[in-house]
């Protein structure tokens, strides 16, 4: 019996030895794993703890290392600690970018720094990459983003948008205007300046890009006349065209070969989604740069049917295609709407299309879109209107690389605990949680004594 009792005894102590070894090795195995490999899990809502993907392309197109200096005080009279809400902040970059650096000064410290940089808040960050500089005082991903994607063009890139003839306007505030997206093009690097063709000999050579956003009375023939020079020179064009009469803009739809259909896009799933039936919702998208990967609804307020014509000048592809189960409406918008297959054209739609030739060694870039509302200020904010348009600016000046989802801003809410709750936390996992830990491994082990007894 007593030689039984030892060989389980050496045999119980032989399996606690083992088990001690294979604890201790699979702790370094851990170790070692952790050291040499990162993953984390963001589950709160949006992803406010990790970059979107707009942010992660956004570094990955800067080839070379990125200097972010702050100009921060220890303490910030609103914020606290703010070196620590900005570090805290940039090493979420710093994460996919290791070369991506993070320098404080103190402006009260070294004023002469300060006013040197230009720095005139607390907490401004100055971001630099290849010898240009951005500034920015707003701690937000949306906002630092939209800095490394200027920094990221390689040169400045002016639109210049046609004047003169009630236009929308892009630094406009009316419901009818293009404000906001004239904001939004400046904040991604763009100049925006306006010109008139009855002043001005022409476009202007250092114009990356023309738009002409609906014109509401007709063009002039020398006005004509001198935008057609500026297609058969290589012009770039975005032009917005609305369910009103062309303005004189007819000879141009002779020079892109596309056909402009008289009447107003019924979309009855618009209707369907308590939106009005005049609505066109765009879910369907061509195969092109700007659509790659693009799965956002876009909205079409009163588009206009756009039909590309063979010829052998132009390639052309139609971009975003609507009202599969609708049609044009060429009668009056009054009243119930309902299709007339003698008079409408029956759906789907193609409502915007983006041309290409090659002239002068270059590649020419035309986008035609049948609704200049979508990017109008009252319906920028619907769907992925805004990032479809950047997409359109950003592929007409060249810029396919940057062509990409716009950086979100973030929804999620901090989590805001009491002192007595935390105080609760901290007492039950570290004290609470260790105390039944230990009695566990104490009752254990007393219960295999009193078994060998």
């Amino acid at each position: 019996m007593a030689i039984t009792n030892k060989k389980n005894r050496f045999n119980l102590s032989t399996q606690n030895v083992i088990f001690v070894i294979l604890l201790v090795l699979l702790v370094f195995l851990l170790g070692f794993l952790a050291f040499e490999t990162r993953t984390q899990w963001d589950v709160s809502q949006n992803g406010r703890n990790s970059l979107s993907q707009a942010s992660v392309e956004a570094l990955q197109r800067l080839h070379g290392p990125v200097q972010v200096t702050a100009y921060a005080t220890e303490q910030h009279a609103q914020f606290g600690d703010i070196r620590k809400i900005l570090s805290d902040f940039i090493v979420l970059y710093q994460r996919n970018k290791p070369d991506l650096s993070l320098t404080f000064i103190d402006p009260t410290e070294q004023p002469k720094l300060a006013q040197e940089a230009g720095v005139h808040v607390n907490g401004e960050m100055v971001i630099t990459y290849n010898q240009r500089r951005e500034h920015l005082t707003t701690i937000n991903e949306q906002a630092f983003t939209n800095v490394l994607m200027r920094l990221a063009r390689s040169d400045e890139k002016l639109i210049v948008a046609l004047s003169g003839h009630g236009e929308r306007k892009f630094d406009g505030a009316a419901n009818y205007d293009l404000g906001e997206f004239g904001k939004q093009l400046r904040i991604n690097g763009f100049n925006t300046q306006i010109f008139n063709l009855a002043i001005e000999q022409g476009v202007p050579i250092k114009a990356s890009a023309l738009v002409i956003a609906s014109p509401q009375t007709d063009l002039l023939a020398g006005e004509v006349d001198k935008l057609l020079e500026y297609i058969d020179s290589g012009g770039n064009l975005l032009w917005l065209v609305d369910q009103e009469s062309l303005r004189g803009l007819l000879p141009l739809t002779e020079k892109l070969h596309l056909t402009l259909t008289p009447g107003v896009v019924v979309d009855p799933q618009a209707e369907q989604l308590k939106a009005p039936i005049t609505f066109a919702l765009g879910a369907s998208y061509g195969q092109h740069a700007i659509t790659h990967n693009f799965d956002y609804i876009t909205v079409f307020p009163f588009a206009r049917q756009i039909t590309l014509n063979e010829n052998e000048e132009w390639q052309g592809v139609p971009l975003v295609e609507v009202a599969q189960q609708g049609w044009v409406e060429t009668g009056a918008l009054d009243g119930k709407l309902t299709f007339d297959q003698a008079e409408d054209i029956a759906g789907p739609v193609s409502i915007a299309a983006a041309l290409t030739r090659v002239i002068n060694d270059k590649e020419q870039r035309v986008i035609v879109v049948g609704s200049g509302h979508f990017l109008a200020n009252s319906y920028l904010g619907n769907g992925g209107n805004l990032d479809f348009g950047i997409n359109l600016i950003n592929w007409l000046v060249g810029d396919d690389e940057l062509i990409t989802i716009q950086p979100r801003a973030t929804l999620d809410d901090h989590l805001t605990l009491s002192e007595t709750e935390l105080t609760i936390i901290v007492v039950s996992f570290l004290i609470v949680l260790p105390i039944i830990l230990l009695v566990s491994g104490f009752v254990i082990r007393w219960r295999r004594q009193k078994r060998r007894i």
